[in-house]
């Protein structure tokens, strides 16, 4: 069952964030089944460029402000390259020596391993040699959440300084897409490319995602990004929250395949 929103407040909010005319908005509460199953809670929204339809499962938790943990590495490697701190993509982070858990950041890495091996040691390195003052500009230039850094230059996105909602993930993430972000398009392009997971005949998945834990301990969930299929790229936020603390990572993906099956993706066909 699909619930039409047409109020004027509402499509205003979406306007501002997808910068497009929305007629069609649209809750489509069958997602549900998909966090039930994994017993959290959660949104998923998913914007059709070509069509200009919107759709959203829990409307009012997708424009709820929560941490954005590793998705903010989307931004920070925007601003380095753009900054210079890293020349680009290939550029190289020295490991600081100090043995993780996670074996894959016990080196060095290039930001674009960083990126991918989601490696949080790497982008405080990074965070730090950006700087407060110019980390706040970006912030503040991008109007990125509440845009508020805390005392924290190096983890601010983890501690729940730094809160935005999914909608305005998913603002970040179209603009990315298309170029419409305040950085050098060599930039955008280079970390478009760091988001790219699955390519094939039938469709481009790229995304971002995110772990970390709210005030209350609860663990956020979060992937962001897009997927392509002939050439049309559809946009899409997915977020959950779990109690449990022992709540497993692999669930995002898992509610993210489901969800995307349901709607027709992975066919080529879309």
């Amino acid at each position: 069952m699909k619930k039409k929103y047409s109020g004027f407040l509402f499509i205003i909010c979406i306007c501002a964030v997808y910068s497009c005319s929305m007629n069609n908005v649209d809750e489509d509460k069958s997602l549900k089944k998909y966090f039930t199953e994994k017993n959290v809670d959660g949104s998923f929204a998913m914007f059709d460029n070509g069509r200009g339809v919107f759709k959203i499962y829990n409307l009012k938790r997708d424009t709820t402000r929560f941490l954005p943990a590793s998705t903010f590495k989307i931004v920070n490697a925007l601003i380095a390259i753009q900054t210079g701190v890293v020349m680009n993509e290939n550029s190289i982070i020295k490991w600081d020596s100090i043995q993780r858990p996670n074996k894959d950041w016990n080196q060095d890495l290039s930001i674009t391993k960083a990126f991918q091996y989601s490696s949080v040691p790497h982008f405080q390195q990074i965070a730090r040699t950006i700087g407060r003052d110019s980390m706040q500009k970006w912030l503040d230039t991008l109007s990125y959440g509440n845009k508020t850094i805390g005392k924290a230059v190096d983890s601010f996105w983890l501690d729940n300084s730094l809160l935005v909602s999914p909608d305005e993930e998913l603002g970040l993430v179209k603009k990315l897409y298309f170029g419409k972000l305040p950085f050098r398009k060599g930039a955008q392009d280079a970390v478009k490319a760091m988001m790219l997971q699955e390519d094939n005949s039938n469709y481009k998945l790229s995304y971002k995602t995110g772990w970390g834990y709210n005030k209350e301990g609860h663990a956020i969930g979060w992937v962001v990004g897009w997927i392509e299929e002939n050439r049309h790229p559809y946009f899409f936020v997915l977020n959950t929250e779990s109690a449990s603390p022992n709540a497993d990572p692999a669930i995002r993906k898992e509610i993210l395949n489901g969800i995307l099956k349901q709607l027709g993706f992975f066919e080529g066909k879309m």
